[in-house]
């Protein structure tokens, strides 16, 4: 099993975040050997690192109301945001490779294993089984590893007899008190199998037969550590929220596309994720110290010096949430697991370790998702208070703009096997409308998401979105 680096919280460390800013500070052309022994030391003293980001912001922002040139400073930005959004927009990106053909002998092809961790998900472990075990790829290619994190429900007796109908499924039972949450149930299935590629699924998700086949020849590239399949909301009809988040979903896939297009930084999303096993293993696995191991993975396969890439086809589908109530919480998570990356590895970012195109593409991603919403609070007061105009206004409607284009082009992207015509063009606008106030959302989870990780940071546990599937999955154990 892969040495877990991680190192637990110093609660000392959490009460002067200036001092430790600067005690992290170090040349930044320290050498290979230094960066492996000090990359995932970063993890101490997340809520002064943040409380200290979050007086930045709002100092920042009230500054710029306060002196004469401060809108011209947020002009100047703008412009810059308008030239790297617009050379996002004209990037190409690469189609996806041809699938191998199914009558080739597929003698040298990459063995995957495919791995799922699952905590009480009766509802829908059955189906994801025997959909996982009937890929149509060498049987003696790939298998399937599902762990069981001490579910409380029928989860392990329905795996443990699925295990004695597939002989490619190999099922791992973890006690009560198994530490590392989802990333120690995904590192111990990791230490005893043996595929060239490891995927990971959630256990409500849905793929098709030829997933394996479309997705393992872009493995080809060396330096290309993972890729991410475009994920889609398999109950997208059902109400707004879930209307939303197919939009959201959209607006995500066309982003990475161009990101990765323009040489920045593509993204993985936790379902449907393909990691090559030498590069998980450099970067020593899955984080058991963060509670999103697919944001925290991504960062540090690019410090490490991987590619990720994206594939918009075939798709992997699952359950989006249904209420305001579970989006939020989801939200929050994933915005603060968003924000721990930055927090733990700010000073290898900081050194430029990732080159110059994905530390630019990575710093116009932060402003949009992290720092323009928790820095819209300080902005409206001083209008309130000043009179003023709202001073972030140009940069926050450049990005506001574009957003909307992209969601509209990414919808367009996913439906483009059908033939144009107004009903659908009129489709894709409502859709866009209707994803851009849904995404109104962030407006609160960032500023909230940011506030409380300044005071309180959420505890490392398991977190798991509840999956309902539907009465036709239910598996009888006999």
């Amino acid at each position: 099993m892969p040495k877990n680096f991680w190192f637990t919280d110093d609660s000392d460390s959490d009460l002067d975040p200036i001092a430790s800013l600067l005690s992290e500070w170090s040349d930044p052309e320290e050498d290979e050997e230094e960066f492996r022994s000090d990359f995932f030391q970063g993890l101490e003293g997340r809520r002064g690192k943040a409380a200290l980001a979050l007086m930045m912001i709002w100092g920042i922002t009230i500054a710029l109301h306060l002196v004469s040139w401060g809108f011209w400073l947020v002009i100047a930005c703008s412009i810059l945001v308008v030239v790297q959004v617009l050379r996002l927009f004209t990037a190409r990106p690469q189609s996806d490779p041809h699938p191998q053909e199914r009558d080739r002998a597929l003698t040298h092809t990459p063995s995957v294993s495919l791995l799922v961790a699952a905590k009480n998900e009766e509802a829908v472990v059955a189906k994801l089984v025997k959909m996982l075990c009937d890929l149509d790829y060498p049987k003696d290619k790939y298998d399937v590893w599902m762990v069981d994190d001490h579910s409380t429900d029928r989860t392990p007796e329905i795996l443990d007899q699925l295990a004695k109908e597939y002989q490619q499924l190999k099922v791992l039972h973890r006690p009560a008190g198994a530490g590392g949450g989802k990333s120690g149930a995904l590192n111990e299935a990791l230490a005893l199998s043996q595929g060239e590629i490891v995927a990971v699924f959630d256990a409500d998700a849905s793929v098709s037969t030829d997933m394996l086949r479309r997705v393992v020849p872009m493995f080809e590239k060396p330096r290309l550590g993972a890729v991410q399949v475009r994920k889609a909301v398999a109950n997208a009809p059902l109400n707004f929220w879930t209307k939303g988040q197919r939009a959201e979903m959209a607006l995500d896939s066309y982003f990475q596309q161009q990101r990765i297009a323009l040489g920045g930084i593509g993204e993985l999303r936790g379902n449907g994720q393909f990691v090559r096993r030498k590069s998980l293993e450099s970067c020593g696995g899955w984080n058991e110290q963060t509670i999103t191991d697919d944001l925290d993975l991504t960062l540090r396969l690019h410090l490490d010096r991987w590619n990720i890439g994206f594939c918009l086809d075939p798709v992997v589908e699952e359950e989006g949430v249904t209420t305001a109530r579970a989006l939020w919480h989801q939200r929050s998570r994933w915005a603060e697991g968003g924000y721990q990356r930055y927090l733990d590895y700010w000073r290898l970012i900081a050194s430029n370790r990732l080159g110059w195109s994905k530390s630019t593409d990575l710093l116009l991603f932060v402003l949009i998702h992290y720092i323009l919403p928790t820095a819209a609070i300080p902005d409206f007061l001083m209008v309130v208070m000043r009179h003023h105009f709202p001073i972030l206004a140009p940069l926050s409607g450049t990005i506001l703009l574009g957003s909307v284009l992209a969601m509209f082009q990414g919808l367009y992207r996913i439906e483009k096997q059908k033939k144009f015509s107004l009903s659908l063009l009129v489709e894709i606008i409502v859709q866009t409308v209707r994803g851009m106030i849904y995404l109104l959302h962030w407006l609160v989870v960032m500023p909230v998401t940011t506030g409380r990780m300044s005071v309180r940071p959420k505890k490392l546990k398991w977190v798991k979105t509840v999956h309902q599937g539907s009465a036709e999955e239910s598996f009888e154990v006999t």
